[in-house]
C-alpha cells in the first residue's frame, strides 16, 4: 500500500486481491492483546512493590551500629580504591596540581578525601581525576544516603520510647478500667441478688438492669481473655491475681442471681447471647488451656473461674 498513491481506492480500482480479518476476531485479538499488556503492567508493578518493601524491611532490620559500620566501610573501600588506582599508576587524586603519591602518606591522604567526600564537605584542597570522579561522585551519594538512614534511626528510636511509654500508661489506665468495672458489676449484681430474692425487684425492671451488667461483663471479660492468650506485654502475677479474683466474684454473683430469677422472669435475646458468650470465654480460662504457665495461686484462680463459667452454662436457656 505504501507504493499505492490513490490509496485503497486505487488499489481496488486496479482489481487487486483484498484479504480482510473478521471483525469479531480483530477485536478478540484486541481484546486479548490488550489483556496480556495490563497482566504484564501489574506483574511489573507487583514484582516492584514486593522489591520495594524487601528493601525497606531489610533497612528497618538493621540497626543504628549496622548502618554506621555499612557507612565506615564505604568511606574506606572508597579510599582504598583511590590509592590502588595510584597504585597502579592512574592519576586517580591530585593535591596542589600534583598527583597524589602511592605510599603511606598517599593512603592517609586518600582516607582523608574519602571522609571529606562522603560528608560533602568538598574543600578543594585534593581533587579526583578521571575514573576517581565517577567513584567519587556514587560515595557521595551513597554516603549521604547512609548517614540520612543513620539519623532517621536515632529519630525512630527516640519515636518509639515515647510510644512504649504511652503505651505503658494506656495499658495501666485499661487494667485500671477492668478492675473498676468488675467492682460495679459486682455491686450491681448484689443489688439484682437482693432484689429478686426478697421480691421486691419487678421482672420488667431488673431485666434491662440484668442485661446492661452482663453486656458490660462480657466487655471486660474479652479484655483478661485477650490479656491471657494474646498478651502485649508481661503482667505481673499480682496484678493478674486480682484481676481474676474479681473476675471469679463476679462469675460466682452471676450464678447466683441466675439461681434466684424467677422461672417467668423475661429473658431477652441479647442477654441470652451475653450468657453465652460469658460461658465460653470464662471456660476457655483454665490452667491447661491459658498458653503461658502462672503460679499455682492462678491456677487455682482459673479453675475457679472455669467452674462458675460451667454453673453459668446451666442456668441458660
Amino acid at each position: 500500500m505504501r507504493h499505492v498513491h490513490g490509496g485503497i481506492a486505487e488499489w481496488k480500482e486496479a482489481g487487486l486481491p483484498i484479504e480482510s480479518a473478521p471483525v469479531e476476531a480483530t477485536a478478540n485479538d484486541a481484546a486479548l492483546g490488550l489483556e496480556s499488556r495490563v497482566a504484564a503492567v501489574r506483574g511489573t508493578s507487583a514484582q516492584r512493590g514486593i522489591f520495594r518493601e524487601a528493601v525497606f524491611d531489610l533497612v528497618d532490620r538493621l540497626s543504628t551500629t549496622h548502618l554506621f559500620a555499612a557507612w565506615m566501610l564505604l568511606i574506606l573501600a572508597c579510599a582504598a580504591s583511590y590509592w590502588l588506582l595510584s597504585y597502579a599508576g592512574l592519576s586517580a587524586l591530585t593535591e596542589k596540581g600534583k598527583s597524589v603519591a602511592a605510599d603511606t602518606g598517599g593512603l592517609w591522604t586518600a582516607i582523608y578525601f574519602s571522609f571529606i567526600t562522603a560528608l560533602s564537605v568538598g574543600y578543594g584542597d585534593i581533587l579526583p581525576m578521571g575514573a576517581a570522579r565517577i567513584l567519587a561522585v556514587a560515595e557521595a551519594a551513597g554516603g549521604l544516603l547512609i548517614f540520612g538512614l543513620l539519623i532517621a534511626k536515632f529519630v525512630s528510636h527516640r519515636q518509639d520510647l515515647l510510644v512504649r511509654q504511652i503505651h505503658a500508661v494506656t495499658f495501666e489506665e485499661r487494667l485500671d478500667r477492668v478492675q473498676t468495672n468488675l467492682h460495679l458489676v459486682v455491686s450491681e449484681l448484689l443489688a439484682i441478688a437482693a432484689a429478686c430474692a426478697d421480691g421486691s425487684g419487678q421482672p420488667r425492671r431488673c431485666g434491662p438492669r440484668l442485661e446492661s451488667t452482663v453486656l458490660i461483663f462480657v466487655g471486660e471479660l474479652r479484655v483478661i481473655h485477650h490479656l491471657l492468650y494474646e498478651p502485649e506485654q508481661t503482667l505481673d502475677e499480682s496484678v493478674l491475681s486480682a484481676l481474676l479474683a474479681n473476675l471469679s466474684s463476679a462469675l460466682n454473683m452471676m450464678g447466683e442471681v441466675m439461681q434466684e430469677l424467677p422461672r417467668n422472669f423475661p429473658r431477652s435475646s441479647a442477654l441470652n447471647d451475653a450468657l453465652r458468650t460469658v460461658s465460653v470465654l470464662a471456660q476457655d480460662i483454665c490452667a491447661e488451656c491459658v498458653p503461658q504457665v502462672y503460679a499455682d495461686g492462678l491456677k487455682i484462680l482459673m479453675d475457679r473461674i472455669q467452674q462458675s463459667a460451667r454453673t453459668i452454662a446451666l442456668h441458660q436457656e
